[in-house]
């Protein structure tokens, strides 16, 4: 497969930053932080709150994208790459989520285990007009079954890398599953008390395909039509998006938090409906700021949820 501009454009940026920050060479053979504490990089907020859950005390986790950046289109700095190149596993999302990663690993001298978290889960369909989000639906964390299967995933590498924490990866792991669970039943709660002809859903982007699949949501459509950010809505379609939205009842457009929201404005006001943004934005790429309830994955979909249910409940 052919590289597209943009991948080759990223390629060629990790190899000047290379160059410039000598990557490699302050790399730490032992592949652990100063305080004996297993080194871990993750690439998303999601799977870097999955892996502190899990890893606790024993590892030293760095989240390379911070919370409202979006990771469609990112571009890795030095500090990712030395990161990168001194750990002992990275973490990713997968799905082609992280298109910048595989070079930036390359670059960096990584010889540590790249960590899949979407193995194990079922995908939905990818975007047939791009094809790096052709092989499925990259926005897996969205429903917290999957969740559940990515912190597993995370909890089997750290105790491969590290047996000897074995026993504490496994028990962070199943007191971690336990909320996630709680997490799902209390959704589930929540969405009872809307009515079907209620659940109609319009996004900035086609990011919540999980969430609607799993909550029994309708998805109307997206002020950003496609799994990435970079595609735009052209006349026509925001004329038919406004056009679905005065027909279906929908009640809402929903802004993202690492999204701007001027589009999804247009559109709201075009269609006579209220926008959800600000401080009640959905989290579809990122999580909230750290420290908040929303800088972590189990406050982030919870105000997501009570979000939606207090928007479309009227």
């Amino acid at each position: 497969m052919t590289p597209s501009i943009r991948t080759l454009g990223t390629v060629l940026a990790i190899a000047a930053i290379s160059a410039a920050a000598g990557c490699g060479s302050s790399k730490d053979d032992s592949q652990s932080s100063p305080a004996g504490k297993l080194a871990v990089v993750a690439t998303t907020p999601e799977v870097a709150d999955f892996a502190r859950n899990v890893g606790g005390d024993a590892v030293t986790v760095t989240q390379v994208i911070k919370p409202n950046v979006d990771p469609h289109d990112y571009e890795p700095t030095p500090a990712d790459i030395q990161a990168i190149g001194a750990a002992k596993l990275v973490i990713k999302n997968g799905v082609g989520l992280e298109k910048w990663l595989d070079p930036t690993i390359s670059a960096a001298g990584f010889t540590g285990t790249v960590v899949d978290t979407s193995e194990g889960v079922a995908l939905r369909k990818g975007d047939p007009e791009d094809e790096d989000m052709a092989g499925g639906d990259p926005h897996i964390w969205h429903n917290p079954r999957n969740a559940r299967i990515m912190s597993e995933n995370i909890e089997k590498a750290l105790a491969a890398a590290d047996p000897g924490h074995a026993d504490t990866y496994r028990s962070n792991f199943q007191a971690y599953a336990a909320k996630l669970d709680q997490l799902d039943a209390d959704n589930e709660r929540k969405f009872a008390a809307l009515s079907a002809d209620q659940r109609k859903l319009v996004t900035n982007h086609d990011a919540f395909g999980y969430y609607i699949d799993r909550y029994q949501l309708q998805f109307v459509g997206s002020v950003i039509p496609s799994l990435d950010t970079n595609a735009e809505l052209s006349a026509k379609q925001v004329e038919d998006l406004v056009a679905k939205i005065k027909a279906t009842g929908v009640q809402a457009v929903f802004s993202e938090s690492s999204l701007p929201p001027k589009a999804a404005e247009a559109i709201a006001r075009q269609a006579g409906v209220k926008v959800v943004g600000g401080e009640d934005s959905l989290f579809g790429d990122s999580l909230g700021a750290q420290g908040t309830p929303q800088g972590t994955y189990l406050g982030a979909e919870e105000h997501n949820t009570d979000t939606i249910v207090r928007a479309l409940g009227g």
